[in-house]
């Protein structure tokens, strides 16, 4: 036919061999569906993409298609994650008021173990600092990087084997290597040859009336009540195994506060008295 001749010369004529090439072409009016066919001519032309630029095009585009898949499940995967603690949240009676309570309660207990561990006072024996029904705090780290109980110390200890099962709340008086003895003239404990005065005393007691002469033994400490009429502690142990001396690896920690009731609140330090007295050996040795 007449239109596909002239297609066919036209395209023969567009060859780069073609003498004059398509610039010697004059323009023509276009025909009834020529239209048509120029756009489809067009799609195949050197205007749009070469077979390898196809090629590219198709790869990227699996590329994008593949990839996006993943991006979802990374997106559903930490939907699941951060959804883990909202079902957690949801079926937690009181939601993260109660959360926050358990997580409190993780803490003090991780604190209780290695930091600080509350105490009752259980008697009257340590009065008047420490009364009965008094809450204290325990320093647990206070011997623990290789410091050892001082003089004048109040401890919690462990009596299990030595005063009996339990823990035990004293004040230490002699450490290891101290003579301790009861009573000088006046009445008062001399640690290595020296007198102590004790203002800590319960008033009107007087420092022991049972009478002593101990040396502390190596890595042992000597306990007193400050209640002494009312005060079961070494004294009461001079005949038994150990000679009422307690272990220092039995001692829990120190007892630094006082925080219940309220209105007792307060920090105790070691009293001057005991810090005075000379070291040992030259008293006994």
């Amino acid at each position: 036919m007449d239109t596909e001749a002239q297609h066919t010369e036209r395209d023969r004529s567009c060859e780069p061999t073609a003498p004059g090439g398509c610039e010697d072409l004059s323009p023509q009016p276009p025909r009834a569906g020529q239209d048509a066919e120029r756009s489809c001519s067009a799609s195949v032309s050197g205007d749009g993409p070469s077979d390898g630029d196809a090629d590219d095009h198709a790869d990227g585009d699996a590329t994008a298609e593949d990839g996006n898949p993943a991006l979802e499940q990374g997106a559903d995967k930490d939907e699941q994650e951060a959804s883990v603690p909202a079902g957690l949240l949801a079926r937690l009676p009181g939601g993260r008021l109660t959360l926050a309570f358990l997580l409190g309660l993780v803490l003090l207990a991780a604190a209780s173990l290695f930091v600080v561990q509350p105490f009752q006072i259980p008697s009257d024996s340590m009065e008047p600092a420490y009364r009965d029904g008094d809450r204290v705090l325990v320093n647990k780290l206070a011997y623990r990087f290789g410091a050892d109980p001082e003089r004048g110390d109040v401890v919690v200890f462990d009596g299990s084997g030595y005063f009996g099962n339990g823990d035990y709340i004293k004040r230490v008086v002699g450490v290891s290597g101290d003579r301790v003895t009861c009573c000088d003239g006046r009445g008062r404990i001399a640690v290595n040859g020296r007198a102590v005065d004790e203002p800590y005393l319960y008033p009107g007691d007087r420092p022991s009336k049972v009478p002593f002469d101990v040396v502390v033994p190596e890595d042992s400490l000597f306990v007193l009540g400050d209640h002494r009429s009312a005060s079961r502690d070494s004294r009461d142990h001079l005949g038994s195994p150990g000679g009422g001396m307690i272990p220092v690896d039995q001692v829990v920690g120190r007892v630094d506060w006082t925080v219940w009731p309220p209105s007792r609140w307060t920090s105790h330090d070691r009293p001057d008295a005991l810090t005075r007295v000379p070291a040992p050996g030259g008293a006994h040795g």
